[in-house]
């Protein structure tokens, strides 16, 4: 419904921001570390924003790019993991090191993050892996074919972007003309993000 608010902000609370636009004032729930690099009081912030609609209760919640809004998305799809959980995830690990701890089966790392046990893990990962294999399976029925061969590396980094949300094809086209053979996964990722967010 809201795809972001672009306003004045107003004030920061705990656990959320007041953002005025157009007169109206947006109490929208955020990550604290978010909250703290959103800007000051008084400036124009651009938040994106999840619509959450439950039975008893309609919250608005804020994210500073689209990775996180992404992630957060994806998070709440998992069986077992609320709105609240997934702001606790947000806070505690950068889109890029999520997704790639997702797909290499980094247990290890993801339940360092506060409140999540192992079993809460191990499902994230099957059921995020299992909406990326059928994203993939989607775009072979569609093209008929895997467009391009690449390095595990490379993979793994098409992979992992997926998980924030973009399509294979796009993430292909901006990798067409950037030479990362030799790149580590998580540089692939970075490199990826800055071109996918400059197209």
């Amino acid at each position: 419904m809201f795809a972001y608010i672009k306003g004045t902000l107003e004030m920061k609370l705990n656990n959320a921001v007041i953002v005025e636009a157009n007169n109206v004032g947006y109490k929208i729930y955020m990550a604290q570390n978010a909250i703290e690099k959103c800007g000051n009081i008084g400036e124009t912030v651009k938040i994106h924003t999840h619509y959450h609609v439950r039975e008893d209760d309609i919250s608005l919640y804020g994210f500073l790019t689209s990775e996180e809004l992404n992630m957060f998305e994806l998070l709440i799809s998992v069986s077992g993991i609320g709105a609240k959980s997934a702001l606790t995830i947000l806070a505690n690990i950068e889109p890029h090191n999520f997704a790639l701890a997702v797909i290499t089966n980094d247990e290890a790392k993801l339940t360092k993050i506060p409140g999540i046990g192992k079993k809460t893990v191990q499902r994230m990962i099957i059921e995020l892996k299992d909406k990326m294999k059928k994203l993939d399976l989607q775009e072979i029925s569609e093209e008929g074919k895997e467009i391009i061969s690449v390095s595990d590396n490379i993979q793994d980094a098409i992979s992992a972007l997926q998980v924030l949300g973009y399509n294979k094809k796009e993430i292909e086209k901006a990798f067409e003309k950037e030479n990362i053979e030799g790149l580590s996964v998580e540089d692939i990722i970075r490199k990826g993000l800055s071109m996918l967010n400059r197209n």
